[in-house]
């Protein structure tokens, strides 16, 4: 097992819930945690604990995220006005990294890091490689001509676990797609339930 997919198991498991919506998660078949004492992990969690759980599963979602970049994003939304856990998600879905997961072009979250790691895309005719590059709405999102054959985007154009949501306009025969609005955390199609004013309170406390 890679160490990717080690790791998307992982959160999985610690979280007790499959927080991506993958037939493969082994939370569908083990609800408990990792390790020897997973199952004597039912314990209730204080208000502290509630509030870092609901963290650690936004910021897990997302990928490779550090808990720095994280809080920097928490900061930014902070400082935006209006709501800031809608901020929050606002910000994270806007990361190139997930803009290219939900166009599906990628299968997931991981994938999408490596993929643009790796060179693979292009904004507005840039070649662009950094995940956390923060799209804005009208940005035109392509995968690079010798790129677009490339097994892993093929098979996750094909995925039916998943659909586009409506803030993200895509293309699969010219594999372009472009954000048409910053979206509401109502719009962003989570599997699981995520809470970011929980994460706000965290961060605030």
């Amino acid at each position: 097992m890679s160490k990717r997919h080690s790791t998307k198991y992982k959160i999985d498991r610690r979280m007790g819930e499959n927080i991506w919506g993958r037939p493969k998660s082994p939370v569908n078949r083990r609800e408990y945690g990792p390790g020897q004492h997973g199952q004597g992990r039912k314990s209730k969690l204080s208000d502290f604990g509630v509030q870092l759980r609901a963290k650690q599963k936004l910021k897990g979602y997302y990928g490779n995220i550090s808990e720095k970049q994280f809080r920097k994003t928490y900061d930014q939304a902070s400082k935006m006005k209006g709501d800031t856990g809608e901020n929050l998600i606002g910000l994270l879905e806007r990361r190139l990294d997930a803009v290219i997961y939900r166009a599906k072009f990628v299968p997931t979250v991981f994938a999408a890091r490596q993929f643009i790691n790796h060179g693979h895309l292009m904004v507005n005719g840039v070649r662009t490689n950094i995940p956390s590059y923060r799209v804005k709405p009208g940005d035109v999102i392509e995968i690079r001509e010798k790129s677009k054959q490339l097994a892993i985007v093929l098979e996750a154009v094909q995925l039916a676990e998943r659909d586009v949501p409506e803030y993200v306009s895509v293309d699969h025969n010219k594999m372009t797609a472009s954000l048409t609005m910053v979206p509401a955390f109502s719009d962003v199609p989570y599997p699981v339930m995520m809470e970011p004013n929980l994460t706000v309170e965290f961060y605030s406390r």
